[in-house]
């Protein structure tokens, strides 16, 4: 490998880092909060994607990409406090709550995948990219529109961590991902908080999809990808911080486009779980984590 070859593989890892940092934030945000994992996550990721779609590039909207961006984030908010009373809340008291979330919120991405194929058909889409043009770096050239995704997404990050930390309604969720009942005795309205916390998760996604849209193409059942990468990232590197899942991204994703290099596509996705069941071998609560559970 030129060294050429090791900035280009590299720079991919970063944009793939970028990306499933992404995803998996959003899904530890329910993971932490509401101690379920959220199988939507995925189909959130498509719904952002397409209705950024809709409003910055089509005849109906054509308002820009950074319209298309807040409404991305506003309707999946919206579409994730939906998800969350209409599909979670009925089985919060129950004692099989987490195997009745995985069923239920399957079914929820099932019908919400099928609605945007029925909505926008099953035809390929792009999003145009933020900026066009491409930059030289060391020899190594890339695109623009993926050097600026990087920065918005560690800026994005950036937000949601000083919000989960330092704002009111961050800290409340916090206090209710740590001690459910001693939350609810000191008065915090837990329901509302667990329905933020799947909105702000959706949001999150809706950005990634924007992201995800912007660099590849668009289908309906597009989510199923991201989805397995969120997963594989968050119990890769367990979500005891918040910044856990953060650094598991990147190293899933320089380890994705190393291993796509060398040994090719077809067998990387055996290298990224193989690369799981040893850490989750070695350190069960993974690589970042730690045995309690907050955000």
């Amino acid at each position: 490998m030129t060294f050429e070859t090791f900035l280009f593989v590299l720079a991919g890892g970063l944009v793939l880092g970028a990306l499933y940092a992404l995803m998996a934030t959003g899904l530890a945000v329910v993971w932490t909060t509401l101690g379920i994992f959220n199988f939507a996550h995925g189909a959130f990721i498509t719904f952002g994607a397409y209705l950024a779609w809709q409003v910055s590039q089509t005849e109906a909207g054509n308002a820009g990409y950074f319209a298309g961006a807040a409404a991305a984030v506003a309707g999946l908010f919206i579409t994730g406090v939906i998800f969350h009373l209409a599909l979670v809340r009925p089985f919060e008291r129950k004692p099989n709550v987490v195997l009745l979330s995985v069923i239920t919120t399957l079914a929820g991405a099932t019908i919400l995948e099928n609605a945007i194929d029925l909505v926008w058909g099953p035809r390929s889409k792009q999003l145009a990219p933020m900026v066009p043009g491409d930059a030289t770096f060391f020899g190594v050239t890339t695109s623009k529109n993926q050097i600026l995704m990087i920065v918005l997404v560690l800026i994005i990050l950036a937000a949601v961590g000083a919000f989960l930390r330092y704002s009111a309604t961050g800290r409340a969720m916090r206090a209710v991902a740590q001690n459910r009942e001693a939350a609810e005795l000191m008065g915090l309205d837990v329901p509302k908080l667990y329905a933020g916390a799947f909105g702000l998760s959706a949001a999150i996604a809706g950005l990634a999809g924007l992201f995800v849209g912007s660099i590849h193409f668009m289908t309906p059942s597009m989510g199923t990808d991201p989805l397995m990468k969120a997963l594989l990232v968050v119990i890769f590197g367990g979500v005891a911080r918040f910044t856990s899942p953060i650094y598991a991204a990147f190293v899933v994703g320089l380890v994705e486009a190393f291993s796509t290099y060398y040994v090719g596509l077809y067998w990387t996705p055996a290298v990224l779980f193989g690369l799981m069941i040893v850490v989750l071998i070695v350190k069960p609560e993974g690589l970042f984590g730690k045995y309690e559970r907050s955000v």
